[in-house]
């Protein structure tokens, strides 16, 4: 019948589409729900207008499921190059940070920033900095001072 998805789920896999539909992430739990409105007999053009998307999303979303089942709805980090601006900053900022500081009791992120500009010629913002030195368990201000 036209209209009338193709789209099947085993038990198990309801159970696992109930469990998704509560996650913290939205888009899964939209994806989850999603796909089981299309198990309760819900039409393409019905989801997409109730989840504020388009109808081809919406088939987008039963084709992953389809293909790769409930995990193929959870969120995944997208495919692309390495931060390499990030690992040069870090690259810096850690020499940087390791060494004494003669003309100041610490780094601030604007200085540090600016002195991986000024030695690699990388510039990365103060916000970009933070959470890669976080990440590391770094912190600007962890510079050493001289006596």
């Amino acid at each position: 019948m036209a209209g009338k998805s193709p789209v099947v789920a085993s038990a198990a896999q309801r159970r696992e589409l109930m469990a998704l539909s509560h996650s913290r992430d939205r888009g899964e739990a939209d994806r989850a729900r999603a796909l089981l409105l299309t198990l309760a007999g819900w039409t393409s053009p019905r989801i997409a207008e109730a989840f504020g998307v388009r109808e081809d999303t919406v088939r987008l979303w039963r084709s992953a499921f389809m293909t790769g089942g409930v995990d193929a709805l959870r969120r995944s980090v997208a495919p692309g190059p390495a931060p390499v601006k990030a690992e040069q900053a870090l690259a810096v900022a850690e020499a940087v940070l390791s060494g004494p500081v003669a003309d100041r009791p610490n780094w601030t992120l604007p200085r540090l920033a600016d002195e991986i500009e000024k030695r690699s010629g990388v510039r990365i913002s103060r916000s970009r900095l933070s959470v890669v030195l976080r990440q590391k368990g770094l912190s600007a201000g962890a510079g050493r001072a001289t006596p």
